[in-house]
C-alpha cells in the first residue's frame, strides 16, 4: 500500500504465522495456527482431510486473509502491503492454478508464461531467448526436459504436476508452495515426482519450499521439517527426525499406527 514502509526481517523468515485462526460460516478451519518458515528450509505439512492444511497454504500465500493473528510473508506484514508484489517472489502450484490450463498449450509454452503468471500464449506478453532458456531449465531441473514439446493435454497427471512446479520457478521465488502435488498419481508417477522433489531440496540454491501431503510415503528425502495437523489445529512441529514419530502420526490420524523408515523414506501402517 502506498506510504506503508517495508517491514524488515530480522532474520532469514520468509514464512510466519502468529495465532493464526480462519473462520468460515461459524466453523473453524484453523485455529491459533504458529508457523515459522525459514530461508532455504524444506517443509512438509502433514494431515489427515479437512485438517486445514490447504487453508494455512492460502493464509501463508496471501490468498485468504486469516479471521485473527497476524501473516508474514517475505518480511511484510499481510494488510500492510500491496499483496501482487509480494505474490510475484512466491511460486504455487496446486489444483486451481492447474485448473487454469490451456490444454492445447505445449508444456515448454505453460513454463514460460509463468514470468508472467499467465496462460495464454506467448503472443500476449513478450519473452526473449533467455525466457525460454530459463524455461527449458527448470523442465530439466523437474526432469521434464522431453515433455518441452508435448501439449499438455497429452501429460499424464502426474507429468502435468512437474510442468507446473517447472512453471511455479519462473519467477526466481524466496518461497515454492506445492498443494497436494502427488494427489492422484500412480505409484510410478508419485516415485518420479518424488525423485524431482528430491533434486530440489538437495539444490542449495533452490527456495524455501512448503509441501503439503496425506501420506508419508510422499515425503521426499531431503525434506527437513514438519507440521502435522489435525481438526485445524497443529499437533506437532520441528524437525522430521524428532518430530515424525508412531505417537505424533496416530495422535494425528486419529489411528494406531506403526511407522517404519528405510533409509531416507518412510512408510506407515495399522496392524488392526
Amino acid at each position: 500500500m502506498e506510504g506503508d514502509q517495508p517491514v524488515t526481517s530480522a532474520s532469514s523468515e520468509v514464512i510466519a504465522l502468529e495465532g493464526v485462526t480462519v473462520v468460515r460460516e461459524g466453523r473453524y478451519l484453523l485455529r491459533d495456527v504458529d508457523l515459522e518458515v525459514q530461508a532455504h528450509e524444506r517443509w512438509v505439512v502433514l494431515g489427515p482431510n479437512g485438517a486445514g492444511k490447504t487453508t494455512m497454504l492460502q493464509v501463508a500465500s496471501t490468498y485468504l486473509g486469516p479471521t485473527r493473528g497476524t501473516v508474514r510473508l517475505l518480511g511484510e506484514v499481510f494488510g500492510k502491503v500491496d499483496v501482487r508484489a509480494l505474490r510475484e517472489r512466491v511460486g504455487y502450484a496446486g489444483p486451481a492454478p492447474a485448473k487454469l490450463v490451456r490444454q492445447d498449450l505445449p508444456a515448454l509454452d505453460i513454463v514460460v508464461t509463468g514470468k508472467h503468471a499467465s496462460f495464454v500464449d506467448r503472443r500476449w506478453h513478450e519473452y526473449d531467448d533467455g525466457d525460454v532458456a530459463y524455461a527449458e531449465q527448470q523442465l530439466e531441473r523437474l526432469r521434464s526436459g522431453h515433455l518441452a514439446s508435448r501439449r499438455f493435454g497429452t501429460l499424464s497427471t502426474g507429468e502435468r504436476q512437474r510442468v507446473l512446479i517447472a512453471r511455479s520457478l519462473m519467477t526466481h521465488p524466496e518461497v515454492l508452495l506445492l498443494d497436494e502435488a502427488m494427489t492422484g498419481l500412480d505409484l510410478g508417477a508419485r516415485e518420479r515426482l518424488v525423485v524431482s522433489l528430491a533434486d530440489l531440496a538437495a539444490d542449495p540454491a533452490s527456495p524455501a519450499v512448503v509441501l503439503v501431503t496425506h501420506h508419508v510415503e510422499e515425503i521426499p528425502p531431503g525434506f527437513d521439517h514438519i507440521v502435522m495437523m489435525a481438526g485445524g489445529r497443529v499437533i506437532s512441529r520441528g524437525p522430521i527426525e524428532s518430530t515424525l514419530t508412531a505417537n505424533a502420526l496416530s495422535a494425528c490420524f486419529e489411528e494406531d499406527l506403526r511407522l517404519d523408515q528405510n533409509g531416507d523414506r518412510f512408510h506407515a501402517w495399522s496392524e488392526r
